[in-house]
């Protein structure tokens, strides 16, 4: 019988449906793949988006915003507690704007327009626990104006300083940290330390960088033990390096660890905290009572250098003029502070201090001035030279 048609005549789009029609599909070769069902993801809760966009918000806010930290500039003055020999880590990055490490939290401070006090964090840290950190730091819980107005009225001198130099803040570091940077400050200058504490610094963990300043965590007692004298010698610290290294290895042996140590010290009696400081290598009377007044709460503790002794002699205790600067001496100076200004000597003690570095004589008139007709060469090694006694 003749076919119909001839398969071999048909076109081949025709044959393929023909294909079709009779279910032949396992005849064909580009076979579509199906693709798995998938689960949708979960959807947030209200809850938890509210939760996110809150710690987001929270965090660029606090990171890297200006916040008002409520100080005003007599509670505190940036370029009288800074730069004046407390602390040798925070850069002036910007007018009247200084940036420092407090922990882990890396943070600039500045003056507003009417004076206040403002700040900005810039590390990725907790914010609250950054704003607190920054507080305790700076020894906020002391009223500032109600100590100098306590000293203002048993003492006109002050209370005219006081009116010029408003805002001289005493800080509250962390003890480790103060005890390696005033260890650097032994006969030395400021530009030197400076460069010393910029070294131990850069051993701690980079927490970022601002107007062209790195920035670092402070060292932990165990990443400074792992520097060699050697290292220390060859990086400028001459003879103080034996000190860094003695002291480092004498805080490792302490019960509980040297860092825990040094902040129980917080709990003692002032003459208790210079006996265990001046066990350190490298820790006399003048570095010991540095550490009590600045990292201690030893708000009593007075250092006397060559500048305080100027101011004793010529205020407190005129009969000892002209007499050689001894550790019994020193003692008898703090002693004096102590009797004139009270329980917060230290304070009044800054202050005083302040006012005779040269960068604030000029700022201040002439009769306020200890030591008048100072040349400009000697006035700047007065401000740049770091006396150890004892």
């Amino acid at each position: 019988m003749t076919p119909l048609f001839d398969r071999d005549s048909l076109p081949r789009d025709h044959m393929r449906s023909l294909h079709l029609r009779g279910r032949r599909f396992p005849a064909m070769t580009n076979k579509r793949k199906r693709t798995p069902k998938q689960t949708p993801p979960t959807p947030p809760t209200p809850q938890t988006l509210d939760r996110h966009s809150l710690n987001r918000s929270k965090a660029r806010a606090w990171a890297w915003a200006w916040a008002p930290l409520k100080l005003t500039r007599d509670e505190l003055s940036l370029p009288l507690t800074f730069p004046t020999g407390q602390t040798f880590r925070w850069k002036n990055t910007a007018p009247l704007q200084y940036t420092g490490v407090v922990g882990p939290h890396l943070i600039s401070l500045k003056h507003l327009q009417n004076g206040d006090v403002s700040y900005c964090l810039h590390s990725h840290t907790d914010p609250d626990h950054a704003h607190s950190a920054l507080l305790d730091f700076l020894n906020a819980a002391v009223s500032l104006p109600d100590l100098w107005t306590t000293f203002s009225a048993s003492d006109a001198r002050f209370a005219e300083l006081a009116r010029h130099l408003s805002g001289a803040r005493v800080l509250r570091q962390d003890p480790f940290e103060c005890l390696i940077q005033f260890l650097c400050s032994s006969n030395n200058n400021i530009s030197r330390i400076t460069n010393m504490v910029n070294y131990v610094s850069s051993l701690g963990t980079h927490v970022g960088d601002v107007s062209g300043f790195h920035f670092h965590a402070f060292p932990s007692l165990q990443q400074l033990s792992s520097v060699s004298d050697q290292q220390l010698r060859d990086a400028g610290f001459g003879y103080r390096a034996k000190y860094i290294i003695g002291t480092v290895n004498a805080l490792q042996s302490k019960p509980g660890g040297g860092e825990q140590w040094l902040r129980s010290l917080r709990n003692l009696d002032l003459q208790d905290v210079i006996s265990a400081l001046s066990t350190l290598p490298g820790v006399g009377p003048k570095v010991a009572a540095c550490i009590a007044l600045f990292s201690l709460d030893q708000h009593h503790a007075v250092p006397v250098d060559t500048h305080v002794w100027r101011i004793a002699t010529k205020y407190l205790l005129p009969e000892l003029a002209g007499s050689k600067l001894t550790p019994k001496l020193c003692e008898r100076v703090a002693e004096a502070f102590v009797t004139k200004y009270g329980k917060y000597a230290g304070w009044a003690q800054t202050l005083l201090f302040i006012a005779e570095l040269p960068s604030q004589k000029a700022l201040l008139p002439s009769h306020l001035s200890t030591i008048k007709h100072v040349k400009q060469r000697n006035a700047a090694k007065l401000e740049d030279t770091e006396e150890e006694i004892g």
